[in-house]
C-alpha cells in the first residue's frame, strides 16, 4: 500500500499539473493589478459570516454521526463529537486524502468502538452527503428561471438529467445493500475475483463495511432526521457560498448571483474536490474558476474569477484550520500520528473482517 500511496500522488499532480496548464492557456490577459484591486474591494465581515457558516455545519456533522451511533452508543453527547470533526477535517485539509480517516478513528476511540464500525459510517455519511448535494443541483437546474438565461443552460440541464438517475439509483443500491447486503458482497466478490481473488476479496470487505453501516438506521425516524440534517448542513454550505459572493463589491456582479446559481457552483466545486492535494487542493477551485469563467461570463475578466474561486476555496475547506488546530493543541493530539495510526489501524481491522453469513 505504502509503494502505492506515491504513485497515486504522482498521479494527482500529473493531472492537477493538466488543469493549472489549461488554465494558463486560457488566462492569456490575465492582469495581476485587476486580481488585486477586486480583492481589495472584498467585505471582510461577510467573509467571516461564510466562516461562521461553515462551522456552524460541521457541527451538525457531529449531531448527524450521534444518530448514526444511536444504536450501539445511545448515551453519546454529540457535543463530544463536535472536536473529532473539526480535528478530522483540519487532518483532511493539511495532510489531503490520506487524513481523511482521522474523524472515524478520533470517534472510534472516544466512543470505545471499533475503526471498523466508524468507517462504515463514514461511508453511509458519503451517501447522504452525494444525495443532499445531488438534489440541490437537479432541483436547482430544472426549476430556476436564472439558471435557463445562461448561454450554457442547455449544457448543465443534460448533466441534470444524467444526474438525477443516477442518484436515484444510487438510493436504490444503497437500499439493496441494506436489505440484502451480504448476498450482494459474496456475487461481487465471485465476479470481482475473475480479475484477482485479493481484489474480489477487498470488493466483498468494502461492500460488508458499507452495509454494516447502512444497519447503524434502525427505523424511518433516524433516516428522516440523518436527511433533515444532511439538507441542512449542504443547505448552510450553499447559503456560505452566497455570503462570499456578497462580499465582492457590487461592480463585479458576482453578488447578483443568486441561491440557484450558487448551488451550481458548489455541485462542481464538490465534484472537482474530487482531485485534492495537501494544502494547495486543486481540483475545487479551478472547476469553480472554470465555471465562474464559461458560464457566468467572466471569461474577460478572469482576474474576478480566480479571486472568487480561491476566495470561496479558503472559507469552505481551508478556514477549519485554526479552529481544528486549537482543538487538537488542547487535547495534545499530532495529526501526522493520527494519520498514521488511522491508517494502521484501518487496514489491519480491515483485514480482520469476517464475511458476513447469507441469508
Amino acid at each position: 500500500m505504502r509503494r502505492k500511496r506515491p504513485l497515486l500522488f504522482i498521479l494527482l499532480i500529473v493531472v492537477l499539473g493538466a488543469l493549472v496548464y489549461w488554465q494558463v492557456r486560457a488566462w492569456r490577459r490575465f492582469d495581476w493589478e485587476k486580481f488585486k484591486d477586486g480583492a481589495e474591494g472584498i467585505r471582510y465581515w461577510r467573509v467571516l459570516l461564510a466562516v461562521a457558516l461553515v462551522y456552524v455545519a460541521d457541527g451538525l456533522r457531529a449531531l448527524r454521526w450521534k444518530i448514526f451511533l444511536r444504536p450501539r452508543r445511545p448515551g453519546t453527547s454529540w457535543l463530544s463529537l463536535i472536536a473529532p470533526q473539526y480535528i478530522g477535517f483540519t487532518g483532511l485539509a493539511l495532510l489531503g486524502r490520506p487524513g481523511e480517516f482521522i474523524r472515524p478513528y478520533l470517534i472510534a476511540k472516544r466512543v470505545n468502538t471499533t475503526m471498523a464500525e466508524q468507517v462504515a459510517i463514514w461511508l453511509v455519511e458519503r451517501v447522504f452527503d452525494t444525495a443532499a448535494v445531488v438534489l440541490f443541483f437537479t432541483v436547482a437546474v430544472f426549476t430556476s428561471h436564472s439558471l435557463r438565461d445562461l448561454e450554457r443552460y442547455e449544457a448543465w440541464r443534460r448533466v441534470g438529467y444524467i444526474a438525477a438517475p443516477l442518484v436515484l439509483l444510487f438510493i436504490f443500491a444503497v437500499w439493496a445493500l441494506w436489505a440484502r447486503g451480504a448476498s450482494i458482497a459474496a456475487w461481487a466478490r465471485r465476479r470481482a475475483s475473475r480479475i484477482s481473488p485479493a481484489f474480489g476479496s477487498s470488493v466483498e470487505k468494502r461492500l460488508q463495511s458499507l452495509t454494516a453501516g447502512l444497519h447503524t438506521i434502525k427505523d424511518i425516524s433516524s433516516l428522516l432526521q440523518l436527511t433533515l440534517l444532511s439538507l441542512a448542513i449542504w443547505g448552510l454550505i450553499a447559503v456560505s457560498y452566497r455570503a462570499v459572493m456578497h462580499a465582492f463589491p457590487a461592480y463585479t456582479d458576482l453578488p447578483s448571483l443568486n441561491f440557484a446559481e450558487v448551488v451550481l457552483l458548489m455541485f462542481v466545486s464538490v465534484a472537482g474536490g474530487v482531485i485534492t492535494l495537501p494544502v494547495v487542493g486543486g481540483g475545487s477551485q479551478l472547476a469553480t474558476i472554470a465555471v465562474l469563467s464559461q458560464t457566468f461570463g467572466y471569461a474577460d475578466t478572469p482576474e474576478l474569477a480566480v479571486a472568487c474561486g480561491m476566495l470561496l476555496w479558503l472559507v469552505t475547506f481551508m478556514s477549519i484550520i485554526p479552529g481544528g488546530l486549537l482543538l487538537a493543541h488542547r487535547e495534545h493530539i499530532s495529526l501526522r500520528r493520527l494519520e498514521t495510526e488511522a491508517g494502521v489501524e484501518a487496514k489491519s481491522e480491515e483485514a480482520a473482517l469476517p464475511p458476513l453469513p447469507l441469508p
